[in-house]
C-alpha cells in the first residue's frame, strides 16, 4: 500500500492518503484510494477505478467511481497519452483528460491538460528529480510540479499549491 501525507493551501488540515493497486492482469489493475481528513477525523475522499495501460501506445485509461464530501458520488473516466521527446523517455510531452458525472448523469465536469515532464535519475547520489510544467485547459491556468524522491510540490498561477510526502 502506498501512503502519503498531504497539505494544500486551501485546506486547514493535514490529510492522510492511501492507495492500493490490485493486479487484474499484466496491463490492468484495480486502484483503490482514499483520504482521511485529520481535522474531521473522517474520510474525505474514496475512489475505486479500473486502470488499463497500453504500452505500445503510451496510453492509460481509467474508469471508476469516487465519493467526496463536497460532490457525493460521481463516476469518472480518465485518460493520458505520453509522447516521448527523447529515446530514453525521460523527457515527454503528456496530454491528459478527465470527465466526471454525477450519479444521475446530469452534471458533468471535464478537465484537460498538456504538460512537459522531465525526469532526472541520480540527480545527486540516491536522489531522483522530476519537473513538470503544464497548462490546465479548462481552468486556463499554467502549473508546475517538482518532485524529489518522496517530496512533491505542486503550484499554479492562481496561487494554489499543495505538498505531498510519500511514506
Amino acid at each position: 500500500m502506498e501512503t502519503s501525507l498531504r497539505y494544500a493551501s486551501n485546506s486547514k488540515a493535514l490529510r492522510i492518503h492511501a492507495k492500493e493497486k490490485l493486479p487484474i492482469d499484466s496491463k490492468t489493475h484495480l486502484q483503490l484510494h482514499g483520504e482521511l481528513d485529520t481535522k474531521l477525523a473522517a474520510p474525505s475522499y474514496l475512489c475505486a477505478m479500473i486502470r488499463h495501460y497500453y504500452p505500445d501506445l503510451s496510453v492509460s485509461l481509467g474508469v471508476g467511481v469516487h465519493y467526496s464530501k463536497q460532490e457525493k458520488l460521481r463516476y469518472s473516466v480518465r485518460g493520458k497519452k505520453a509522447f516521448p521527446v527523447t529515446d530514453d523517455r525521460l523527457l515527454s510531452f503528456n496530454v491528459k483528460g478527465r470527465c466526471d458525472v454525477d450519479s444521475e448523469f446530469k452534471q458533468r465536469k471535464s478537465k484537460g491538460a498538456a504538460e512537459l515532464s522531465w525526469s532526472i535519475f541520480n540527480f545527486k547520489r540516491d536522489q531522483d528529480v522530476r519537473f513538470k510544467v503544464g497548462y490546465e485547459v479548462t481552468d486556463k491556468v499554467p502549473y508546475l510540479q517538482v518532485r524529489e524522491n518522496n517530496w512533491t510540490l505542486n503550484a499554479d498561477m492562481n496561487g494554489r499549491w499543495n505538498v505531498r510526502f510519500d511514506l
